[in-house]
């Protein structure tokens, strides 16, 4: 009897390829560029499972040509690159990676934060350009962290855990979610408020929402005219939530003091696009859960997803 087929749309490490190789024939993209979409299309007609990155659309489309397909393992705690009704409808299981990535993109968004705040790549640019010719009291005067109104919206893991980061800053914690979470104000002294009260009164807004049909464009116009000219805004959810046009209009007016972006709505980004041209914008290439470790766990994660499936169990993170 011939071994289940799963297709994995990333080159990832052999131990990884290892563990899905106890249940299955395993067949991997070895580019470090995303699989073409003719080349998904081609191989999910054979495929029992797929392991799949953000970059992968799995939709009607494909999903049409998915004679076999059993789950969909993607290797990301976002799911907006997947139709999951589409999935449920026909059986197929999809599962995502939360809390391996959970720390690492606190990190990151804190260290955004920070880098943005006080014009750190600014800075640096302004040295290796041979600007810095003397010293002054505001050469590159930033704003300050410490005890700072941090603005929170949406308040999940990764939520929590900036929370925390900030929480040894001293700063004054507001969030903005769907729930209360008592758990974390009694951690960190976070307080639940409305979404143009923080607005309104955080020094730094970090978005960590998901991308959803609600989410789509909540920072937009009216949102960026509420925050305080001196305020420093951070996205580290996708690039979808954001109004882009709206954003560049804030920064260049003065509406607001400076942004850190680590996604945007076309990724990779053009380098032709308005933002990066800004001195006041810290741009990173979606790195968000970019540590070594971290990544092998997202992949180790995906791969039990499908090893639990294949094997006639059920999944361990199930959307």
């Amino acid at each position: 009897m011939s071994k289940p087929q799963v297709f994995v749309t990333r080159k990832l490490t052999n131990e990884v390829i290892a563990m899905l190789e106890t249940v299955a024939d395993v067949k991997q993209w070895e580019e470090d560029t995303p699989v073409s979409r003719e080349k998904l299309l081609e191989e999910i007609e054979h495929a029992d499972a797929v392991l799949t990155m953000l970059t992968e659309r799995v939709d009607e489309e494909l999903l049409a040509r998915a004679k076999k397909l059993r789950i969909v393992a993607n290797m990301a705690v976002g799911y907006d690159n997947i139709d999951v009704p589409a999935c449920k409808r026909r059986g197929i299981a999809v599962t995502n990676t939360p809390d391996v990535l959970t720390e690492a993109t606190a990190d990151l968004a804190f260290a955004l934060l920070l880098a943005t705040g006080r014009r750190v790549t600014e800075a640096n640019r302004f040295l290796l350009a041979g600007e810095w010719t003397s010293w002054n009291p505001y050469l590159m005067a930033g704003q300050s962290v410490y005890g700072a109104t941090l603005g929170i919206i949406g308040m999940g893991r990764i939520g929590e855990a900036v929370a925390r980061r900030a929480a040894g800053f001293n700063m004054r914690i507001l969030y903005h979610n769907r729930n209360r979470k008592e758990e974390a104000e009694a951690k960190t002294g976070a307080r639940l408020v409305g979404l143009e009260e923080l607005l309104q009164e955080a020094d730094y807004v970090v978005l960590l929402t998901p991308l959803t049909a609600e989410t789509k464009h909540l920072m937009g116009a009216h949102e960026f005219s509420l925050m305080k000219k001196s305020a420093v805004f951070v996205n580290v959810s996708r690039g979808g939530t954001v109004d882009e046009a709206a954003l560049y209009h804030a920064l260049t007016t003065g509406q607001i003091w400076a942004a850190g972006l680590d996604v945007f709505a076309q990724e990779p980004v053009p380098l032709d696009h308005p933002l990066l041209a800004l001195k006041n914008v810290v741009a990173l290439p979606h790195i968000g859960s970019a540590t070594i470790q971290t990544r092998n766990e997202m992949a180790s994660l995906a791969a039990a997803n499908i090893v639990a499936v294949l094997s006639g169990k059920e999944p361990l993170t199930a959307l």
